[in-house]
């Protein structure tokens, strides 16, 4: 999964704010301020409900192949 830009999150969904936050791999101090603003929107949307946390699931998405 790549790291979202600034746009890309302020773009999402909550649940494709849920799935970055969930199955992203550990940051870099450059990602810190994308991060930063996916976490204060994930919340504003409303954050983490049970419903949500199904859908999004445990199991992180396959990873692309390079070509």
């Amino acid at each position: 999964m790549k790291f979202p830009t600034l746009d890309e999150v302020e773009q999402a969904d909550l649940e494709q704010l849920a799935r970055w936050w969930r199955f992203l791999p550990p940051i870099t101090e450059k990602q810190r301020t994308v991060m930063d603003v996916l976490v204060r929107r994930f919340r504003d949307l409303g954050g983490w409900t049970p419903e949500l946390s199904k859908r999004v699931g445990w199991t992180p998405p396959i990873k692309e192949e390079k070509e």
